[in-house]
């Protein structure tokens, strides 16, 4: 499920953004883009983020900056070339092995941690860390309420699609009824010419045979499981989240019982309406995969 949220925030020379963000995904994917010098922080927020979200990638960027940074930052080139060091014979090995390795930026050699002195200038970072600890929670707060907000109207376009179901699947057992006597004319009209064209032949066993073409043909069972899906979709919709899981499970089975109809149709009318089935319950997949 999508979901933003954006807080700023200062203590003393420092200045900073918080920028949280969801996309849908299937499971839970947090990551964290944190100055590695404010030790503590980052364990911290994936916890309280754990608590609130349970599926999405879930995105966290913390930009900070200071007000003297012009003044007090300045190139670490020992540590530079080190990094340099290392990342030559990183390509120099990938290029031995035949592997063709991205071009690497400054700007990411300047991200490494210790490449620029005075990044955390000797700062105490405990104070920092302690304060966005508690800003960390609110941010959470409206990111939560928004994807509430937008769970709500997914909760209504997924309603309005199981009311689709639920009609179509009652079109289909009318369909099925409306068949049930041209089915039995057509294989009383098939023992009959079979009967007719065949000497020696066990009239009891073709009755049998074709006893069993119309149980195979009879689409009841798939009615009464489509209806029981639709039913616990109802529920799960109306418990509220985290029920994402379980409505993929039940858009599979849902799937299943559309497939197995529409092979067991026999009837032009019975298969559209199996299709059309099979749209609508496509569409509605496509939305569960927004649902946490």
């Amino acid at each position: 499920m999508t979901g933003f949220a954006s807080a700023k925030g200062e203590r003393g020379v420092h200045r900073w953004v918080w920028e949280l963000r969801s996309v849908n995904g299937k499971g839970l994917d947090i990551r964290l883009r944190v100055p590695d010098w404010l030790e503590g922080l980052e364990p911290a927020l994936r916890a309280e983020l754990t608590k609130s979200v349970a599926r999405g990638n879930v995105g966290l960027t913390l930009k900070l900056t200071r007000e003297d940074e012009a003044a007090s930052v300045a190139l670490n080139e020992p540590a530079m070339a080190v990094a340099l060091d290392a990342l030559a014979r990183c390509e120099a090995e990938a290029k031995a092995r035949g592997l063709d390795l991205a071009p690497t930026s400054a700007g990411q050699v300047l991200a490494l941690r210790g490449m620029l002195d005075g990044d955390g200038g000797g700062d105490d970072p405990a104070p920092l860390v302690a304060q966005m600890k508690d800003e960390f929670a609110p941010l959470v707060a409206a990111f939560v309420d928004m994807r509430e907000t937008e769970g709500a109207a997914l909760a209504g376009v997924l309603t309005g699609q199981l009311d689709q179901i639920s009609d179509l699947a009652e079109t289909a057992a009318a369909l099925a009824e409306a068949r049930k006597d041209a089915m039995a004319g057509t294989l009383r009209g098939n023992l009959a010419r079979v009967l007719e064209n065949a000497d020696g032949v066990d009239e009891a066993r073709v009755a049998q045979e074709l006893a069993l073409i119309a149980v195979k043909a009879d689409v009841t069972e798939e009615i009464d499981r489509l209806r029981a899906h639709v039913a616990a979709a109802r529920d799960l919709i109306a418990k509220g989240s985290p029920v994402g899981r379980k409505l993929d499970f039940l858009m599979q089975e849902f799937n299943r019982e559309a497939n197995t109809l529409c092979s067991k149709s026999q009837s032009t009318e019975l298969t559209a309406a199996g299709l059309e089935l099979k749209t609508v319950i496509d569409q509605m997949r496509e939305q569960v995969q927004n649902v946490e």
